[in-house]
């Protein structure tokens, strides 16, 4: 695949190392003539010297024949602006990283699809929703979010105080906003349709928005209701903004510490149902006024790694339960990650690493990608892309003959994602986020990308 990037800082460099040693033609654009010359020494690469907003520069990177462009440099008007130009010149998809959430917004203008960009990537975003996973499905088995961020998938076991218990899918009345995909239990692994009954302590994998799931996981565990979970956050920037919009929920009790007055004056005012801290939680006096230690979860995610550390490593000596902390420095976090159970860390998470990732998605070759195994590798959740040579384009989903046991749980058609109903129909470039087990994963492949 021809790839372009512009810019040649930490994360341009790391995604030259990963999209270079798969094999991909990659060329980058770095205005900056001493890390030009670094990236031509140290990557197989071609690097271009110039302005990635210069519509003649990118003519001379071959923009025309490019088939994913990357803008990620640290400036958000760089990167959209060079994005759509780089669309209008006749890049296939482009990709450009953002981090103000403004342009996330879509109430007067949705900028993505005004400026012609296929995708706009929010580093923060991701980071916050690699945190939000392990605070919202504690011991998940497997827990994604998919078309964009806007479908989530669960795994919900049913208890005996469930009214789903002993009940046909055809006849529960679920909100047509979620769909039932899979049914794991006592002797039966099966991809879930009409005729499905639910039993006691069946594992269910359940897709749709974050808002309607959480409105829906009481019917499987009435006893959800009664759950209360304490988060500390120690950071009040763009991670933490992202993830506290992300734990909504009223069973979340949050916290934000955060030295900044003027910071703590602006949360308070976005998240009044938050309680904002003044104080720098390396002060281990703080920390125990607190009472960090018997907090459910203490995340750390301000831009100083060192902090970040240390107040973790205090938090969980103080007894908190899940310790949860963020690394922006590349060059930390191998080690980090090494000694995270030595230092108490649950989880360390990495914005370039969460990046690399999602761009490793938009790079990849075939017309599908896996996004998760169910339970005991018993199927698989895909996302494929329609062919125009499939025979189900122009079809609606309740007509389609499919070749085995499928649910189609997310419809992504340009910048619009929505769990389809049985009325909608398929398209040509349409991608379809379909759950399948593993012995018919591959015939649903074939039958929507031939």
């Amino acid at each position: 695949m021809k790839i372009i990037i512009i810019g040649a800082g930490e994360v341009g460099r790391h995604l030259c190392d990963i999209l270079s040693e798969d094999s991909h033609d990659v060329t980058v654009i770095e205005a900056d003539e001493g890390l030009a010359r670094e990236i031509d020494e140290q990557f197989n690469v071609r690097v271009v010297s110039g302005n990635g907003s210069s519509a003649h520069v990118l003519q001379s990177a071959g923009v025309k024949k490019c088939q994913l462009f990357l803008a990620m440099t640290s400036d958000d008007g760089t990167n959209i602006l060079s994005s759509s130009i780089a669309k209008a010149m006749g890049a296939e998809v482009t990709v450009a990283r953002i981090h103000d959430r403004t342009y996330h917004e879509s109430e007067v203008l949705n900028y993505q699809k005004h400026f012609g960009i296929d995708h706009l990537l929010n580093p923060e975003a991701l980071t916050a929703v690699e945190l939000a996973k392990s605070i919202r499905h504690p011991g998940r088995v497997a827990v994604e979010y998919f078309a964009r961020g806007k479908i989530e998938v669960q795994q919900l076991k049913l208890n005996a105080q469930s009214k789903l218990v002993g009940t046909p899918l055809k006849d529960l009345r679920l909100d047509p906003g979620i769909r039932i995909g899979f049914v794991y239990g006592k002797e039966r692994q099966e991809v879930a349709n009409a005729e499905t009954v639910l039993r006691e302590d069946d594992m269910v994998t359940v897709f749709g928005s974050a808002e309607i799931l959480d409105q829906t996981r009481r019917l499987f565990k009435p006893e959800l209701d009664k759950q209360r979970v304490t988060i500390v956050l120690y950071g009040g920037g763009d991670t933490a903004i992202s993830l506290v919009r992300l734990l909504s929920h009223p069973r979340f009790k949050i916290r934000i510490m955060e030295p900044d007055p003027d910071r703590c004056e602006q949360l308070a005012e976005v998240f009044p149902h938050v309680t904002i801290i003044k104080g720098n939680a390396t002060s281990l006096r703080l920390l125990e006024e607190e009472q960090v230690g018997s907090a459910d979860y203490f995340v750390a995610c301000t831009k100083d790694d060192e902090d970040n550390i240390m107040t973790c490593i205090q938090a969980s000596k103080l007894g908190a339960k899940h310790c949860l902390l963020l690394i922006n420095r590349a060059d930390y976090l191998q080690v980090i990650d090494r000694l995270k159970e030595t230092l108490g860390l649950e989880l360390v998470v990495s914005p370039r690493l969460a990046t690399a990732n999602q761009v490793k998605r938009y790079a990849n070759r075939k017309p599908y990608f896996v996004l998760a195994n169910l339970p005991g590798e018993s199927g698989q959740i895909l996302e494929i892309r329609v062919q125009k040579k499939s025979s189900v384009v122009g079809m609606k989903l309740r007509d389609i003959k499919w070749a085995g046991p499928c649910v189609v749980a997310a419809l992504l058609r340009g910048h619009e994602v929505k769990v389809p109903g049985a009325e909608d129909e398929v398209w040509a470039g349409d991608r379809l986020v379909l759950i399948a087990a593993n012995d018919h994963a591959k015939e649903a492949v074939r039958q929507l990308a031939p």
